[in-house]
């Protein structure tokens, strides 16, 4: 069994936000592959299902971005899991604007839901980095990363969850690089 973890922010009025990536990338999976509907549990909410012979479950903390962790461990420890079975789905302010790589462990480049994560189970996880491009200028981050993608931006955002979710099997059976060329592939068509 793997955990799958969209980190975001609960609420309507965040739905839309670059930090919320997460947050949809595990919808589209979750859309795409017929999951459970969504159930709370573990401070947010959880969608089972399998991709293949995996058995997935899905999380999306509802304890806010800086507090992910929380939710993350709960349900490590409800299903007897280890951080190598924890895949989590976050924004990436290094990385071009819907470009997707996934890395194994690593640091949490300031990133408050990775710290989070990192501070209840450590940073041997795997992480599916959702670029966002960065605004220019350190002063300007907070304000570009809670705000919503323009509209210029919505087609190419589905674009990459439509691939996200029809590239999972790949994800699903540890072949991370098959994943990334095949996410690349269907985003150059």
């Amino acid at each position: 069994m793997q955990l799958w973890v969209g980190l975001g922010n609960p609420g309507p009025q965040y739905a839309m936000h670059r930090h919320n990536v997460g947050f949809m990338a595990l919808d589209a999976i979750a859309e795409v592959h017929g999951f459970s509907a969504p159930k709370k549990q573990f401070q947010g909410w959880t969608q089972e299902g399998r991709i293949g012979s995996t058995k997935l479950v899905l999380l999306k903390p509802g304890t806010f971005m800086n507090e992910s962790g929380r939710a993350v461990r709960a349900a490590m420890d409800f299903y007897k899991l280890t951080p190598a079975d924890v895949t989590v789905f976050h924004d990436e302010l290094d990385l071009v604007p819907f470009k997707v790589k996934v890395k194994q462990g690593g640091g949490t480049a300031g990133h408050n839901g990775l710290r989070s994560t990192d501070a209840h189970i450590g940073p041997d996880f795997r992480r599916v980095r959702l670029g966002i491009g960065h605004p220019g200028h350190k002063d300007r981050v907070t304000g570009y990363v809670l705000g919503n993608y323009a509209k210029a931006e919505i087609e190419p955002l589905t674009d990459m969850l439509g691939a996200i979710a029809a590239e999972a099997p790949w994800l699903a059976e540890g072949n991370d690089a098959r994943f990334m060329s095949g996410v690349a592939s269907r985003l150059q068509d």
